[in-house]
């Protein structure tokens, strides 16, 4: 039987297959599954997103994102899920925003699906200790499973995945270190123009920097000192340019600080056939084997001898792990089966 599921993005990040965050990307991922299984896809997500549906698309404010415009972003939000439901025949919503507790619509209209695609506690307590029978959330690891307080609602573990076919290609090693993300505190990218400096070894940095003070400031104060020419900064990637940056670096730096839920491009740099070498945050031990398809390391230091030792490492041991581990295919047959069974008013079970 054909769905219609109306995925809820978080309101200040357009979703794209090139998207800089990785809820944008996963979200584009099961838009595109939905779509090539014969379903409706219905995307509420900021203006300028990518989707293989339908998009809704709400406006993005035009400068700094504060008190203000959340609460301006989330009134938009609630109007324009309460209007989809009242004039489609919609099946599922499925809510992808750290704040998607603040645009649930009334109860009982159509099941609610709520991934978690950030640490736990970030998250009101609430979220977890309000029980709604219609809704139902969703880890992508189980590292932050495990992190999870006790819930009221049911909670069950889909891992994410990457699209392996289209990370096949082989390009020849150049000696710089690549390290990506959102440009931010928690993410630690400075780390990585440290250690590399420390490893004599270039490194490119690509991501962006959202209109956050904090992201602002982090930026203009750990980032902008430490570039130079052999510590460059790239800007947000298309994916073509940043699976062939992926598959030519020595190594993927993830520095992280933050209790990671997963890591689409420490996954997406293993299919290409690169080493990560991480910090073992949150569930990146569950993505690196250290020794094997990479490194974990604790400071900047060990960081810039680990990028050095990366030679030592097979890329196809790298691949083979992907392969055998990370395809976005069963991520997404996984999703679309919890959709069914929610539609069909089945409640989920934990998995």
């Amino acid at each position: 039987m054909a769905l219609t599921v109306l995925a809820v993005a978080y309101p200040f990040a357009p979703v794209s297959a090139d998207a800089v965050g990785g809820a944008e990307q996963v979200l584009a991922g099961l838009d595109a599954a939905l779509v090539r299984a014969g379903h409706r896809s219905l995307v509420l997500a900021a203006a300028g997103s990518r989707v293989r549906g339908e998009l809704l698309p709400l406006p993005l404010p035009a400068g700094a994102i504060g008190a203000a415009e959340r609460s301006a972003a989330w009134q938009a939000q609630r109007a324009a899920i309460v209007d989809v439901l009242a004039r489609e025949p919609v099946d599922l919503v499925h809510l992808h925003g750290i704040d998607f507790a603040q645009v649930l619509p009334p109860p009982g209209r159509v099941p609610l699906l709520a991934t978690l695609h950030l640490p736990p506690a970030w998250y009101p307590p609430a979220v977890f200790t309000d029980a709604r029978a219609d809704l139902t959330l969703q880890c992508v690891s189980q590292a932050q499973r495990r992190a999870c307080p006790p819930t009221a609602q049911p909670l069950v573990v889909i891992e994410n995945g990457v699209p392996l076919h289209q990370l096949a290609a082989r390009v020849r090693k150049r000696p710089y270190a690549l390290a990506l993300g959102r440009i931010c505190p928690e993410k630690n990218l400075h780390a990585a123009l440290d250690a590399g400096r420390l490893a004599g070894m270039p490194v490119l940095l690509g991501g962006q920097v959202f209109p956050y003070d904090a992201h602002q400031r982090y930026w203009r104060e750990s980032v902008c000192p430490r570039l130079d020419r052999w510590r460059r900064f790239l800007g947000p990637l298309p994916f073509a340019r940043k699976r062939r940056l992926l598959a030519g670096a020595r190594c993927l730096l993830v520095p992280s600080l933050a209790p990671e839920t997963s890591s689409l491009v420490a996954m997406e740099a293993l299919a290409c056939g690169t080493p990560v070498v991480a910090y073992p945050a949150g569930a990146l031990p569950e993505i690196v084997e250290h020794g094997r398809t990479g490194f974990l390391v604790r400071s900047p230091r060990e960081m810039a001898l680990a990028m050095r030792a990366c030679d030592t490492l097979d890329p196809q041991a790298c691949r083979a792990a992907a392969q055998r581990r990370f395809g976005l295919e069963r991520t997404a047959a996984r999703y679309l089966a919890l959709y069914a069974e929610l539609a069909a008013g089945h409640p989920a079970d934990a998995r």
